[in-house]
Formats: structure tokens, sequence, C-alpha cells
């Protein structure tokens, strides 16, 4: 579907492209992103319409931006390099939704959009609930690629992050999951965006307040990586170095620390649990249908 077939563009089983050329345009020419709350940006909030600059962290109203759009930034921008139209590009990704809604709610939507490429990553709201099958949720997961890929679509999956603090219980579960992701991609010809082994995003300053969610940096190396797992050239080649280590805290500010996360962020996803809703209840996409990337103002 791709407007641009100079190079193979059937991935290897590390996920990269053969061939694919730093100076030469991406293969793609419609980009639909479908996932949760980590491919609907949260939280690297663009500036409000008045352009003054939104507070960071999980008290923005604004519009988010994220690592998906950073992508669609940069295959845009390579496309228009070699005088080929802007990309496409929209983000049916809404914060909280399971792999299961994810599935039923954007998958034929994306697909109805005629895309060449869609990033899908999902399952990490599935994997903090305590009744979590993993078996189960890879062969969701696998329903769906193979759905898209079915349909001559390239896909780009992305593996679930190496969680640690309050959150390394999860990484069993993730280990197991992104084992899974690694083997559909291989059978279904599928993209891989390796989050697991990206170094920096071991370091707290990449996580935002909430410590699930990235920070705007976080996001913009994550873009990178999803470059490389396309098999293109990242924009930065520093994007997987890690930062320079911060001194030890102490531990009354780290207990602080802590506590003060639970207060804020724990207890409230607790809530949310019990009474069966959701942070992304009554939400829209925030970019519904495609169209030329970046967006110019009205």
């Amino acid at each position: 579907m791709a407007d641009v077939t100079t190079q193979d563009s059937t991935p290897t089983p590390d996920g990269t492209t053969p061939g694919a050329a730093p100076d030469s345009a991406p293969p793609w020419a419609r980009y639909v992103a479908i996932g949760d709350s980590f491919t609907e940006g949260l939280w690297d909030p663009y500036p409000f319409d008045d352009g003054s600059p939104a507070p960071a962290g999980t008290e923005s109203e604004a519009k988010q931006r994220g690592w998906a759009d950073r992508l669609a930034d940069a295959l845009s921008a390579r496309r228009t390099a070699t005088g080929l139209a802007p990309l496409e590009y929209a983000n049916l990704a809404i914060r909280g939704r399971l792999l299961r809604h994810i599935l039923a709610e954007q998958v034929d939507v994306a697909l109805a959009m005629q895309p060449d490429l869609v990033s899908f990553v999902g399952g990490g709201n599935d994997i903090l609930r305590p009744q979590a099958d993993v078996d189960v949720l890879s062969a969701q997961l696998e329903e769906g690629v193979a759905k898209l890929r079915g349909a001559g679509v390239d896909v780009l999956l992305g593996t679930g992050f190496k969680a640690g603090g309050g959150l390394s219980w999860t990484r069993g579960r993730v280990g197991q999951y992104n084992s899974n992701i690694w083997s559909i991609a291989h059978k279904h010809g599928a993209h891989v965006l390796d989050l697991w082994g990206l170094d920096p995003l071991f370091d707290l300053r990449m996580w935002a307040d909430d410590r699930i969610h990235l920070t705007p940096e976080g996001h913009r190396r994550i873009a990178d990586a999803a470059l490389v797992g396309l098999g293109l050239e990242p924009d930065d080649a520093d994007y997987a170095v890690a930062l320079d280590p911060l001194p030890p805290q102490a531990f009354v500010e780290r207990a602080r620390a802590n506590t003060q996360w639970a207060r804020t962020h724990v207890v409230p996803w607790v809530q949310r649990r019990i009474k069966h809703t959701s942070s992304g209840d009554g939400r829209a996409p925030k970019w519904a249908e495609p169209a030329n990337w970046p967006p110019t103002a009205e």
C-alpha cells in the first residue's frame, strides 16, 4: 500500500528492515496509531491553544503529544525532504483502554482508514490487574496483528517496560508477554519497538510523577527507538544512551516521595478499579481522522 517500494519492507526477526538507508524516504504514506495512554502520549503535553505552555506531569488537561506523534513528525519530515507528500496520520489511542477494548474499538476503525502502517501497543493496563492471564492477552494481540497483516498493513508492536520500584512485581508477567510479542512479530512479519531494553527508561527522570507514564524526554527517546524498530535511522544517535547517574537519595526523602506517590496516584487508581471506571471514560481519540502531518494552524 506504500507509495515507495525501493526496498524490501519485510522485517527480520529482530524487527529491523533490511536495506533501509538513512537518506531514503520511509515507505509508508498513511500511519494510524492505536492503543492506550502510552500511545495517546501521557504526559507529553502540547501547549494550550493560546500558545501558553502546559504544566508538566499529570495535572495537564492539554492535548498530549507523545512518541507516536513524534514518530509521525519524523516520518513526514523524511518524506517531504525527498519531495513526497506529507505523511497522513491518525491516532485512535485512548487512556485506560484494555487490550480487548483496543481490539473492539480501534482495529477495524484503523483498517477502514486504509493505512499502510499501524502501531499497535497494548496490554499494559491488563497486566496491572491481579487476574491477568498473559497467554490470553498474547492470543488477543495475535488476533489483531493477524487481521492487520492479512489486510497488507505493516505493523509496529511494542514490548513492555522493565519496571522497578513499586511496579517491579510486573516484571515476570511483562517478560513473558514480551517473549510472546517477539514470537508474534516473527510469525506475522511485524516490526517491534523494544522498550524492555531501552536503558534510559530505567531512570526515574524519564518518568512523570505518576511513575507509569513518560516525560517529554522519555517520549522523544521512544520515538527514536520506534524509528529503529522500523528499520530506519534515529534522529538522535544517542537516544539509547543512559543518563549520568544521580547521587543517592536519602532514605527519608525516598520514603516521603513514595508515600506522596501512593496517595496521589495509587489510591485513585484503586478507587477506579473498585468503581469499574476508567480514566478514558467519555474521551474521544485526539486525532480521529487521517490528515496531513503535522497539522497546519487555521
